[in-house]
């Protein structure tokens, strides 16, 4: 028996009914893990800005629903992923310690369901950025740290615990020494929330000093970025290194800078669910791709 099926059952089985999108710039990741790991695809989940607590009926009335039908829905998957990536906003800001406590604690006891060893956090500014990521960290550890899977390095970096939106010196340095460790052909997956690119600055769609931290990946050959915050899927390059946002998982938002005021879109009772989803990232091994699936809530 096969360890994994083809690729083209999984999407068949799942019923996708978003975009399935490769992308050439991954073909190193599907490399590493035909030396490290043998037969099996390297796959795993990335879903982003869950933002438990939200509570406007115009905007989702599922909104206490959504997150457990995602969960639902990452479970019915056929294969199951290596890991699971949250990157940021779990829970929709409060001024209210105590309740953003509360709100992380009932996040994590709803994500608790998956039915996937491995599941990681980091922070959006949502729970974050009010106070320097203290009750995130209480709750589900560190904010920004590294991890290899069959031969990737990943690197996940804070850029929401700064209230100014910056990653900030210590961090930096801190990467920096993270990525000495590793060779230049080495391959390198970096996890953010914000983008670090100068996406639309004025809505909040940057990093202050993002361009230090891509600096300091320039040298290297094998370098994605996946990151949340703008809750749509958006592609853009940054000399030879791919930035991916995903899709949220509460609202979707505008298109960048497409109108006056950032706002999210208001529920359409005719398409529900719509533009609202997760992703799954495999390496393909027979042609030396990846594949990024985007995958909407059934609802």
């Amino acid at each position: 028996m096969k360890n994994r099926m083809e690729r083209r059952d999984f999407l068949k089985l799942i019923g996708i009914g978003g975009s399935v999108v490769f992308i050439s710039g991954l073909g190193p990741l599907a490399h590493a893990v035909e030396k490290k790991g043998g037969k099996n695809d390297f796959f795993f989940v990335q879903l982003s800005d869950t933002h438990w607590g939200f509570a406007d009926s115009k905007i989702n009335p599922d909104f206490s629903g959504t997150l457990k039908k995602a969960v639902a829905d990452v479970n019915s998957l056929p294969v199951p992923p290596d890991f699971i990536m949250f990157t940021g906003d779990l829970t929709h800001t409060t001024d209210d310690g105590t309740e953003r406590r509360r709100r992380l604690t009932e996040f994590r006891d709803i994500v608790a369901d998956l039915k996937v060893k491995t599941v990681r956090f980091m922070p959006g500014e949502h729970d974050a950025s009010l106070d320097n990521g203290a009750a995130f960290q209480e709750i589900f550890g560190k904010t920004h740290y590294t991890f290899s899977h069959k031969g990737v390095n990943f690197i996940v970096v804070d850029n929401v615990s700064d209230p100014t939106g910056s990653i900030g010196d210590t961090q930096l340095t801190w990467m920096e020494n993270e990525l000495k460790k590793l060779r230049k052909d080495d391959r390198i997956v970096v996890f953010t929330h914000r983008p670090l690119f100068d996406l639309a600055p004025s809505w909040d769609w940057a990093t202050r000093d993002g361009a230090k931290a891509i600096e300091l990946l320039m040298p290297y050959k094998n370098v994605v970025v996946f990151y949340g915050h703008i809750h749509q899927i958006h592609n853009q390059m940054t000399g030879h290194i791919p930035h991916h946002a995903a899709s949220g998982l509460m609202y979707p938002l505008p298109a960048p800078l497409s109108q006056p005021k950032k706002a999210p879109v208001p529920w359409d009772p005719t398409a529900p669910y719509k533009d609202l989803g997760f992703r799954d990232i495999e390496g393909k091994m027979r042609n030396g791709d990846s594949v990024i699936t985007e995958v909407p809530i059934k609802g």
